[in-house]
Order: C-alpha cells, then sequence, then structure tokens
C-alpha cells in the first residue's frame, strides 16, 4: 500500500524593505529668566533717572487750551490707514458700478416678465 505524500518546496526568503525611524525638529525656547518679586537695588548703587521730554502740546490762546499733539508713529499709521482707504475706495468704485448696473437691468427684466406673465392670467380669466 502507498501512502500519498507531499512534497513542500523550500521556504523562500522575503527580503524586507528597511524603514528609517522618523526623526522630528523639536523646538526649543530660550529659557525666560523672571526677576523675584522682592529684588532690591544692591548697596552702594543709585539709582538712575531718565527724563521724558514732555509730549508737545498746541496752545489755543483764545480758549486756554492745551491740546496734547500725537506722535510721529500714531500720525504714520493714520496716515497709512487713510491712504489704504482712499486707494481701495477709488479702485473698487468703478467695479461695483458696473456690477450694480447690471443687476439692476437683469432684476428689472425679471420684474417686468413677471408682470407680463401676471397680466396674460388675468386676462385669461
Amino acid at each position: 500500500m502507498e501512502l500519498p505524500t507531499i512534497v513542500v518546496p523550500d521556504a523562500y526568503t522575503v527580503e524586507t524593505i528597511s524603514i528609517p525611524l522618523p526623526t522630528a525638529d523639536v523646538p526649543s525656547y530660550k529659557m525666560i529668566i523672571v526677576p523675584p518679586s522682592d529684588l532690591e537695588r544692591p548697596a552702594g548703587t543709585e539709582e538712575i533717572k531718565t527724563e521724558t521730554p514732555d509730549p508737545p502740546k498746541l496752545e489755543i490762546p483764545v480758549l486756554d487750551i492745551k491740546l496734547p499733539l500725537p506722535t510721529a508713529e500714531v500720525v504714520a499709521t493714520a496716515t497709512y490707514a487713510a491712504v489704504a482707504a482712499v486707494a481701495t475706495t477709488t479702485l473698487a468704485t468703478p467695479f461695483f458700478d458696473q456690477i450694480k448696473k447690471k443687476l439692476q437691468k437683469f432684476i428689472q427684466g425679471k420684474i417686468n416678465k413677471w408682470k407680463e406673465n401676471h397680466q396674460k392670467k388675468k386676462e385669461k380669466d
């Protein structure tokens, strides 16, 4: 009696892909040193006083009012904002006018068409 046999081939070696480990750039920050709340000046040193000039004022002699004038930074910022607003408005106005005219014609056409259809329905009734 002959028993059936199975011939099993030799095992294949499957090569695996080499995947490198991921790396990340971890942010680093400079340490902030906060002085303690009870910090005092060392003995034997004197306080240095810095004088800041008073902001310029506009005097109105009739009313006896002194109006403080804004700093150069404030004036520059306001000027830039005003110029940008005027330029944007000046450049955008023609485009909006064209869009407005076309929309008005379109909507008026739809209204006229609706009126015609409405009159035709009344005449049929």
